[in-house]
């Protein structure tokens, strides 16, 4: 090829690895934590008395606000296999994205968290350090932007190291998923 096909070229490139990026994210593998290797991924409704899908984050809830982290509420087939529930809250702007909460072993009975769960989380569950350095809910301050509530179900508890990094929590949930999902804000109120 002459260097009067390059700008061709360079198109056919870009589209495949547009294309590459697209398949991945369409088979989950585009999140900060993945897709599991479980063969089957059950779905789960979540929901929240304070937030709606596709609407912003209410203002109380991110860092302009004082209530903490949002109530959630999930539903999903019974699954005999679950062990614990992991929440996972991340964020995806223009310039960054970022993990602004990982709440594990939350025992697997449990279908709802109130307001401010971060403050005081379920019996026998850990919070991970999130991107910011702070261990809890980091509430969210930039917009535009889309914040991912998500619920995992896990068939085991997440059992990291001392001094385990955050995407080595996210690594043991993501490879114990087997039922997941989501709510996700965009921009703040």
């Amino acid at each position: 090829m002459g260097l009067c096909n390059t700008p061709l070229r360079l198109r056919r490139i870009a589209a495949s690895v547009t294309a590459v990026a697209a398949a991945f994210a369409l088979a989950g593998c585009g999140s900060l934590i993945g897709r599991s290797q479980a063969e089957d991924i059950a779905e789960i409704n979540v929901s929240s008395p304070e937030l709606r899908d596709g609407k912003p984050l209410p203002r109380d809830y991110s860092c302009q606000g004082t209530q903490g982290s949002p109530p959630l509420r999930w539903s999903s087939q019974p699954l005999s296999k679950a062990k614990s529930i992991a929440i996972v809250v991340d964020s995806h702007t223009s310039s960054e994205a970022a993990v602004h909460w990982v709440l594990y072993n939350i025992p697997a009975t449990t279908t709802e968290l109130g307001p401010n769960a971060a403050a005081d989380p379920p019996e026998g569950s850990g919070q991970a350090k999130v991107t910011s350095g702070r261990v809890g809910y980091d509430a969210p301050c930039r917009t535009p932007g889309s914040y991912r509530f998500t619920v995992y179900t896990l068939d085991g508890k997440v059992d990291p190291e001392k001094g385990s990094t955050l995407p080595e929590i996210l690594k043991q949930i993501a490879d114990q998923t087997i039922a997941r999902g989501r709510l996700t804000a965009v921009d703040i109120e």
